[in-house]
């Protein structure tokens, strides 16, 4: 049986409720030497109440802000729990930022405590005390700070946890932003606990279903499906050891449910393809013969051959998920239709969403009996959504955020006074479902006064299997330019097909006279199915990927276009000026 979430006053109290409602269900998976350890609802609930009393110890008082620094873990997750028992609002930093940005979520958020996985994140910290995530068997959880205060007893805990309601702060989530400052997005209980009782209109998910968690929980999209939604249907969230298991993972764990990012989704697909190339010519064919009877069939065309070449292509694929899966969420930016074309053609399902950290992640959702591959599906019941006249998505219901902590002007400019948010997205409804053409800031004028929606150009120049990123500049104009991130991983293996001793370097492979030729036949190539004004007229190859360390992408995988342009000027402003 479900909870009656209108009855439960905040997330801490969900966990508590969950507890008692499936208390020897799984709620966790734990990645240990081997494979994975399950916790249940009731262990962990235990746990997170012990671990609440190890926190007391710093003498916190409710409403005072916690940030929490590490990778996506079951520790994370506990100290997360941990906070809203003790009702202390949580600030997430990512733990790929630099001390700068670190500082900056700790300075603007005021937490007076922050809870480390490790040293080294830890070490990214002054001025204020700094916990350890680690449980150590002869310490309480967080460690013991010195002169600390006697532990609440569970009796104290549960009493103030009382005292939280919907209406109270329960995290501050600092938007990664592709331009300026961090932001932090001040989200009250009542955004989770609305939006996951919502959300059961769209998709089904119950106590039965696995989720596989490798994003980021310091992003509102993991943390909303990987912690909270979870939590209300009695759902079990299995951790991945890491990136590099995650392949393993899924056939171990046989999750049911993933969330994932555009990214991940195309690098997937590209590994996919890069396999079946390895293979029998006899295997590509029937690779090449599962896409086409899938096409066939989207387009109503008879395909015969379509439930034999699944069985044959399809079922194998799928087993490599776990053969359990019962659909990929995607979410973050834009999915290319012809990504989730491909994993159509291969049973394997994806749902494309669409939301915000402002929005507490879940604006719409594409339903599992209706999907949309070209949208984001419709709103989420209860939200309203409106396109404004230079045709910005507009917002507005329970699940927007109370505002952007310590910015009244900013705001003041994104919710007005009817409670509209101003998404910064620009799109189109049709039929009630939503299609995103492109960021606000994004949109570029030429020269000549034409408007491009760059990230349509954008997904179809990655379309090819040669082309990993591409970001377009030509703002004031003659015409559009472009800087790409070749695939280096096919163009080394399409290379060393004719040359064993052609390059492996990227540097070297992104100078290659070769390289440079392919290229510049896949631009030409989408420049056919474009209009004149849209068409790339100059381009330029990165000599190595985008990566968060580099600068190029948010942690949330966003590309950073104006930091781009700094990066790589030696690239992109010759191209300026001559692209007409």
């Amino acid at each position: 049986m479900p909870l009656t979430l209108e009855q439960i006053p905040s997330l801490g109290a969900l966990l508590l409720a969950a507890a008692e409602e499936w208390p020897q269900q799984n709620a966790q998976l734990r990645p240990v030497k081997g494979g994975h350890e399950p916790v249940t609802y009731q262990a962990l609930a235990r746990e997170v109440l012990e671990a609440a009393q190890g926190l007391s110890r710093y003498g916190l008082q409710r409403g005072d802000r916690v940030a929490i620094i590490g990778e996506t873990s079951p520790e994370w997750a506990v100290t997360d729990w941990a906070c809203h028992m003790l009702g202390l609002p949580t600030a997430p930093i990512y733990p790929t930022l630099g001390p700068e940005d670190a500082m900056h979520i700790v300075r603007d958020s005021g937490a007076k405590l922050v809870i480390a996985q490790t040293d080294e994140l830890g070490a990214k910290i002054s001025g204020i005390p700094v916990a350890s995530m680690r449980k150590d068997q002869s310490l309480p959880y967080f460690g013991a700070p010195g002169q600390g205060e006697d532990p609440m007893t569970e009796e104290q805990i549960r009493a103030r946890l009382a005292e939280v309601s919907r209406g109270d702060l329960a995290t501050i989530i600092y938007t990664s932003g592709t331009t300026g400052q961090a932001k932090g997005a001040m989200l009250d209980h009542n955004s989770f606990l609305w939006l996951v009782d919502q959300v059961r209109h769209t998709v089904d998910i119950t106590e039965h279903d696995v989720l596989l968690s490798f994003l980021p929980l310091a992003h509102i999209f993991e943390r909303f499906c990987g912690q909270v939604l979870t939590a209300s249907r009695g759902s079990c969230v299995a951790f991945s050891a890491s990136l590099a298991s995650l392949s393993s993972d899924m056939v171990t764990v046989q999750p049911t449910i993933m969330i994932a990012v555009p990214r991940f989704l195309e690098s997937v697909q590209n590994k996919i393809v890069a396999g079946v190339k390895k293979q029998k010519p006899l295997s590509q064919k029937l690779f090449a013969m599962t896409m086409e009877a899938a096409a066939a069939k989207r387009e109503g065309k008879f395909a015969p051959l379509a439930p034999v070449l699944d069985k044959v292509v399809g079922s194998k694929i799928r087993a490599k998920t776990g053969g359990k899966l019962r659909f990929f969420v995607s979410g973050g930016a834009a999915l290319p239709p012809h990504v989730n074309a491909f994993y159509g053609a291969l049973g394997i399902k994806v749902l494309q969403g669409y939301g915000l950290t402002e929005t507490c992640a879940a604006t719409c959702l594409n339903s599992e009996r209706d999907p949309r591959l070209e949208t984001v599906g419709q709103a989420i019941n209860g939200l309203e959504l409106k396109i404004a006249a230079d045709g910005e998505i507009l917002v507005r219901g329970p699940s927007v955020m109370m505002g952007y902590h310590n910015l009244p002007k900013e705001t003041a400019a994104v919710i007005d006074a009817e409670g509209w948010f101003a998404t910064g997205d620009i799109g189109v409804l049709e039929d009630g479902h939503l299609r995103i053409t492109d960021r606000k800031k994004d949109l570029i004028i030429l020269g000549n006064g034409k408007n491009i929606a760059p990230q349509k150009i954008e997904g179809l120049l990655r379309e090819s299997p040669m082309i990993n990123e591409a970001v377009l500049f030509g703002e004031g104009e003659p015409g559009l330019s472009a800087l790409i991130v070749p695939e280096f991983d096919a163009l080394r293996a399409w290379l060393k097909e004719s040359d064993p001793q052609a390059p492996s370097a990227t540097e070297e492979l992104a100078a290659h006279p070769r390289v440079v030729t392919r290229i510049k036949e896949e631009v030409a190539a989408v420049n056919a199915r474009l209009a004149d004004f849209e068409k790339v007229k100059q381009h330029r190859l990165a000599p190595h990927p985008f990566s968060i360390d580099g600068g190029e992408l948010t942690p949330s995988m966003k590309v950073k276009r104006p930091v781009v342009r700094q990066i790589y000027a030696e690239l992109i402003e010759p191209m300026l000026g001559k692209s007409g």
